[in-house]
């Protein structure tokens, strides 16, 4: 199939060496959603005493669920794009789409796992109200991504 929406963004990410196709692999897909739910479960357990932590685990949720997407369209980031060319591939493909804003949390989300991951005396500790919007953006970016692999719609590379 051909992209429709974001097309011309996904190919620029493949020119610029940030994505490569891949085998299309709805088992990768399903693995990297699976790993993405037990991350949040995993954030229900941790959120009172770690709330950085917390704040990862739920971007780490809500990274791979957008990774899983590219799986099952045929796509990986490089190591050249990494979480950067995950978050622009999908944002460019379903942000804003009716009923899949969650994907336009991505950026915001990667920014705060960052500053939380690689602090400076200055950074602001992470609060639990950081944690728990970062797990309820994480849990709509796994719902989003999980709705639109079971669609069967996806548009794909190959």
């Amino acid at each position: 199939m051909i992209w429709e929406r974001g097309r011309t963004r996904i190919e620029a990410l493949l020119a610029a060496g940030e994505l490569e196709p891949a085998a299309p692999n709805e088992q990768h897909a399903q693995r990297l959603l699976d790993e993405a739910a037990a991350h949040l479960e995993a954030v229900t357990r941790v959120i009172d005493v770690d709330a950085a932590g917390a704040l990862q685990l739920s971007y780490d949720a809500a990274r791979k669920a957008a990774f899983a997407l590219l799986a099952a369209q045929a796509l990986r980031p490089t190591t050249k794009g990494g979480h950067i060319a995950v978050q622009d591939a999908v944002v460019a493909q379903f942000g804003g789409r009716e009923g899949m804003t969650a994907f336009t949390h991505l950026g915001r989300m990667r920014r705060q796992r960052h500053a939380a991951e690689y602090p400076t005396a200055s950074t602001p500790k992470v609060t639990r109200r950081d944690a728990d919007q970062a797990a309820t953006d994480a849990r709509a970016v796994v719902e989003a991504a999980r709705l639109l692999i079971a669609s069967g719609k996806l548009d794909r590379f190959d």
